[in-house]
């Protein structure tokens, strides 16, 4: 397993990472196998989505503010609820197979790390293994 690092720059971001996990699947050597990613943060998560056009993340994150605003009556002290019930709906594991050598996604799929609680320094856990 591999730990990937991201500094997130913003309270809400997704940061496209396909590259950083299609090296680690590349040097693991693994051909044809699963690559299982983990984000052990309670106010962060993964998810898989397009990538050709920078308004998909855009849109996704407004839509996201107007379902779960930032401010409401939560009861959560430490002013993070929102955070995690973002997390929650995203959810914080992926698994992507792994063909010739390569992670399968589609034409305009990317893997993206989504912070709901930034700035931060982030782990991602990474692991290519045979199924």
């Amino acid at each position: 397993m591999t730990k990937l690092t991201i500094q997130t720059t913003a309270r809400c971001e997704m940061i496209d990472i396909t590259d950083r996990v299609a090296a680690l699947v590349k040097k693991s050597g693994l051909q044809e196998g699963i690559c299982r990613l983990f984000v052990p943060p309670t106010t962060a998560a993964v998810t898989i989505n397009e990538n050709a056009d920078p308004d998909v993340p855009r849109d996704i994150l407004a839509a996201l503010d107007r379902i779960v605003p930032l401010a409401d009556r939560y009861r959560h002290a430490e002013g993070n609820a929102a955070a995690h019930i973002k997390t929650s709906l995203f959810g914080a594991s992926q698994t992507l197979f792994i063909e010739e050598g390569r992670l399968v996604l589609g034409t305009w799929q990317s893997i993206f790390f989504c912070e709901f609680d930034g700035p931060r320094t982030r782990k991602i856990l990474v692991r290519p293994t045979a199924e």
